[in-house]
């Protein structure tokens, strides 16, 4: 990912942060010579400072055949917003787009219900804990027979990060009064999700007083 300095981020606390938080991530792998593409959810965690991002594809997606065999990369993102160049003091300026994306590079390892049930089981459960922990119950009462059918049917994974970047886009090669013209901006539109990037804005400028 091209990051200029100014929008550069490394703090692996705020960047796991904001991946847990955006977690329904596009997982991209190369399979069988071409890009593919999936757009998942993945479960985040940390032990003794090691990243790893969980998850699964449908059996008959063929991005999980790529697996092993190169890194995968996983896109975090979040809020976005147009940026008009009415809002900089500069006549002499021209529009931009603020954002924040966080890539997660590792190389996945092949999780299957007939080589560990066990495995299989904990990214399961894993997967449930994070999203929707009172569905444990229903999971738990569902047949085996059914529930094995499920699990047959998906290939699970867990990738150790290997390379973590993230990228803070929110106007920081601009000048303060810039920079507070565009957040009063996004904080006062009607897009929840420009209002989003406002936020995220007006809490790097206070955290540079």
């Amino acid at each position: 990912m091209y990051r200029p300095n100014a929008f550069r981020e490394d703090d692996n606390d705020k960047l796991v942060a904001f991946m847990k938080a955006n977690s329904f991530a596009t997982f991209v792998s190369m399979a069988k010579g071409q890009i593919c593409a999936s757009h998942i959810p993945l479960v985040v965690t940390v032990q003794d400072d090691v990243i790893k991002l969980s998850g699964h594809l449908a059996k008959q997606n063929p991005q999980w055949q790529g697996f092993e065999n190169a890194e995968s990369l996983a896109i975090f993102t979040g809020a976005h917003a147009y940026i008009s160049p009415a809002l900089y003091e500069k006549h002499e300026s021209v529009p931009t787009w603020n954002y924040i994306a966080v890539h997660a590079s590792g190389v996945p390892k092949i999780i299957t219900f007939n080589d560990s049930p066990e495995s299989m089981d904990k990214m399961i459960d894993g997967m449930i804990s994070t999203y929707e922990a009172r569905y444990k119950s229903h999971w738990d009462g569902l047949s085996n027979r059914y529930r094995e059918g499920m699990m047959k049917d998906i290939v699970g994974f867990e990738m150790t990060v290997t390379r973590l970047e993230g990228k803070y886009k929110l106007s920081q090669n601009r000048s303060l009064v810039d920079r507070q013209n565009v957040s009063n901006a996004l904080l006062q539109s009607s897009d929840p999700t420009a209002r989003a990037v406002g936020v995220e804005m007006q809490q790097n400028l206070e955290a540079d007083e």
